[in-house]
């Protein structure tokens, strides 16, 4: 059980974060939609405090921190238990995609390079990059880049992955197989919260969907439910133009 309880985050004076409180079941797949501003990257980044929340607790089952006075340990403790997938890939551009998903098992878990290359190559063949392992960022594809930055975030077995508009950097033919990767790991059981403005894939990825407007929820619930008897006329405006045009099913 992973509990997110009052977190507040103001810039200049404007809440961007107004109290927001979610409970994150083991397997969830929450996915946060929205207009542009409306907090979703921050709230995400806040979880894993790249952004620095004014206050919330967040508490990963016996782990529980405040961030309002968290320490560097906590920090080091919270950042083991999740995992962030970055819409720029942000790969070590001198290391192969074998090294870039080694780096953090060895530099954070201290394994040793046997026991992280084992897990490496693993990881790096369930994205489906079995034969991309040995090339460097610039010999691969903007999916096989952003595939690689999914699997150095698994790889460190975090209990939260933290996705923020993965696809967003991408041309639009590369965009499916990189939600066909995140879908995989949604049946595998990995626990996660996604930003993403693809409504078709949040509509069929996602077990609970959070609508955020100006840092608070205005809407949850399961897809069915906010994608189309959504309780909030704001919602409901947002998704008219979404629920035309969505090709349910195209993931399953």
């Amino acid at each position: 059980m992973i509990k997110i309880s009052n977190l507040t985050k103001e810039f200049s004076g404007v809440k961007v974060l107004d109290g927001l409180n979610l409970e994150i079941n083991e397997g969830d797949v929450v996915a946060l939609i929205g207009a542009s501003g409306a907090g979703k990257s921050t709230f995400l980044r806040s979880i894993d405090y790249l952004e620095e929340a004014d206050s919330g607790i967040i508490e990963i089952d016996d782990f529980k921190v405040d961030l309002s006075k968290i320490t560097k340990k906590e920090i080091l403790e919270l950042r083991r238990k999740t995992a962030m997938v970055f819409q720029q890939f942000n790969l070590f551009e001198r290391k192969t995609a074998l090294e870039n998903v080694m780096e953090g098992l060895t530099q954070v878990k201290k394994m040793n390079k046997e026991e992280a290359k084992k897990i490496a190559e693993e990881t790096l063949k369930g994205v489906g990059l079995a034969e991309r392992m040995d090339y460097y960022p610039k010999f691969l594809s903007g999916g096989q880049k952003q595939r690689v930055g999914i699997a150095r975030a698994v790889a460190m077995n975090p209990k939260l992955l933290l996705l923020d508009e993965p696809t967003s950097a991408l041309d639009p033919e590369l965009v499916f197989e990189v939600q066909e990767t995140i879908l995989n790991l949604a049946k595998q059981g990995q626990t996660m919260v996604i930003v993403s403005h693809e409504m078709d894939f949040v509509y069929n990825v996602a077990s609970k969907v959070l609508f955020l407007e100006k840092g608070k929820i205005i809407e949850e619930g399961t897809p069915q439910d906010v994608f189309y008897t959504p309780k909030n006329p704001r919602v409901r405006d947002f998704l008219t133009r979404h629920n035309k045009t969505m090709e349910v099913g195209n993931f399953l």
